[in-house]
């Protein structure tokens, strides 16, 4: 019995497993093929040949370098303003009484389960008058709030031992130094995975970036990628497309990698769930 569980659960993981990679597998696949293989069917696994252009010619059209540029410079300012807005919200509410911190904490969790297609009018709006639309600071200063990243670095905040603070105010320390020498160091994994979830979602954003642009100047590269899919005439170029989300998926790989052992610190050895 305990043999047949083990074979069932291991037959489950790859499967699970399959079902993950597979979609990588044929996005990269898919980039590799020629036009004519990337629409045939019964559809083709594997190339036939390696067709590296589609690289070439999805990096040219793209303008990659652009486009590119708006993405590092959205994704790291908001990443910076995420530091500065929320760090600072999750340790008073880990570690700090005032009034109604219990009610404004519920308001971040609500915040929290909230899609942003329910809040993308008033937003709209709020940064029309704002004469923010169709540029950076639009793009960046309201998503330098995060309610999952207060939620999450305030739990991580909520398990460093109160002996650690408490030695420090002995030794006359201000809050702001606590934060910086004490609570920042022993959160750090759960900061860089913080950041990394942001990493991830701002580079990939989509819907807010279609939504707060009007032109090219500052669009990011989702934007830019979707845009090789239709040539016109109703042709889709799949190939092109696909090697074109490669080039998109590949920094925010590196950076998973990068920070693959603090994910792991911040979800499985620290505790949070």
């Amino acid at each position: 019995m305990k043999l047949a569980i083990r074979i069932l659960r291991s037959m489950l993981m790859i499967a699970l497993m399959l079902i993950f990679i597979f979609p990588f597998f044929w996005m990269i696949s898919t980039s590799l093929k020629t036009y004519i293989e990337s629409i045939q069917f019964p559809p083709a696994m594997l190339p036939k040949s390696l067709q590296f252009s589609n690289y070439v010619e999805a990096w040219v059209r793209v303008k990659f370098f652009h486009f590119g540029l708006n993405s590092i410079i959205v994704t790291v300012l908001t990443m910076a303003g995420q530091l500065f807005v929320c760090v600072p919200a999750a340790y008073a509410f880990a570690r700090k009484k005032f009034a109604l911190s219990g009610f404004f904490f519920a308001l971040v969790l609500v915040d929290l389960m909230l899609p942003a297609q329910v809040t993308f009018v008033p937003i709209y709006v709020l940064l029309s008058d704002f004469g923010w639309i169709d540029t950076y600071q639009g793009l960046i200063i309201p998503f330098t709030y995060s309610s999952f990243a207060i939620f999450f670095m305030t739990q991580a905040f909520k398990q460093i031992n109160n002996e650690l603070l408490d030695a420090a105010k002995l030794d006359k320390a201000t809050e702001l130094k606590i934060m910086i020498r004490i609570m920042l160091p022993i959160a750090k994994p759960y900061i860089i995975t913080v950041m990394l979830f942001t990493a991830i979602g701002k580079w990939n954003d989509y819907f807010w970036t279609l939504i707060l642009t009007n032109s090219e100047s500052v669009r990011t590269l989702p934007i830019a990628v979707k845009g090789l899919l239709d040539v016109g005439d109703g042709v889709n170029q799949w190939n092109i497309s696909m090697a074109g989300n490669v080039l998109l998926m590949a920094p925010i790989l590196v950076l998973y990698l990068f920070a693959n052992r603090f994910i792991k610190n911040a979800f499985v050895y620290g505790g949070i769930k």
